[in-house]
């Protein structure tokens, strides 16, 4: 049931994401008004509670706080100009754009909204499907303050850790940094694996002791399993990432900042891309030390019985 005290909200972009966090606004009591290309997803979050829209501007209509969680700039841009938010949000409002696109995009939009009367929060979150779901996001958000203490009762339904990092486009170079650090990790976990690998240690036992100490890390606790189990199902996909990896270079390049490591795992992504892995999860990353090492499967382990 709706709460009539809440503010009204617009949601745009129903994905593996979005409709997750989307669900969490309605559960707790807001009216929330929905948007997606595919009307089956807007269906099923009907059926939740949300008021399905045939549009963006229907959604936005009468919203007090927008949000959007979509895959790149260009389709952030799309709802902002093209007949969406800048035209028909009302004034005063604030919209918040969730997706993982470039701060300098994101600041740009965010004086086009302001010319409205309309403030921008770029809030990009770290926490992947299984956080979005557990609405146990780690949300990092750039923008005016004020806006920002407005907005921050409906982050915090979405999200356990919101934090306000600076101004506007902020959230996102504070996104990208993570995504690096997340990148250059999962690379790192590939290559200790390759390695175990190939001298025939057993690596469930290698990444437990691995976990104990000061390698232990997000991503080998999380994706090292798969790796070693060959299973490349989708959670964050290869494609996301290389998104976010020529964000990031992009990013580099506008500041003059040399990102070695960061230019080397881009290069790896693409060639997992190339192999048809762009669909898979993150872990998929693995496989392209299966082709550079020629070894799709593990060697016998140092101790086992040889025929």
């Amino acid at each position: 049931m709706t709460d009539s005290n809440l503010p009204r909200l617009a949601f745009i972009g129903l994905g593996v994401m979005g409709r997750e966090m989307a669900r969490h606004l309605v559960t707790v009591g807001y009216r929330v008004r929905v948007f997606d290309i595919s009307s089956d997803a807007v269906g099923a979050l009907a059926d939740q509670g949300a008021i399905a829209s045939e549009s963006v501007a229907e959604a936005v209509a009468d919203a007090e706080i927008a949000v959007s969680m979509l895959p790149n700039t260009p389709q952030v841009e799309e709802v902002v100009y093209r007949n969406g938010v800048l035209d028909h949000m009302p004034s005063e409002g604030i919209f918040i754009d969730m997706s993982t696109i470039s701060p300098e995009a994101t600041r740009v939009m965010a004086v086009s909204l302001s010319e409205k009367s309309i403030s921008m929060l770029d809030g990009p979150v770290s926490g992947g499907p299984i956080g979005a779901k557990n609405a146990a996001l780690s949300i990092m958000v750039g923008g005016d303050r004020f806006a920002f203490e407005r907005a921050e009762t409906v982050l915090n339904v979405m999200g356990n850790t919101v934090t306000h990092v600076g101004a506007p486009g902020a959230g996102q170079t504070v996104k990208l940094c993570n995504q690096l650090v997340c990148a250059v990790n999962i690379q790192a976990v590939c290559e200790a694996l390759a390695l175990g690998r190939a001298s025939g240690v057993d690596l469930d036992q290698m990444r437990d002791v691995l976990l104990g100490g000061s390698a232990s890390s997000w991503m080998l606790e999380k994706l090292g399993p798969a790796m070693i189990a060959g299973d490349a199902s989708a959670g964050f996909r290869i494609d996301l990432m290389l998104k976010d990896l020529r964000l990031v270079l992009e990013m580099a390049g506008q500041n003059d900042v040399p990102l070695p490591a960061t230019s080397l795992v881009t290069s790896q992504y693409v060639e997992a891309r190339a192999h048809g892995e762009g669909s898979n999860g993150n872990q998929a990353l693995f496989r392209v030390y299966d082709r550079m090492t020629g070894q799709n499967v593990a060697r016998p382990k140092i101790g086992a019985a040889q025929s």
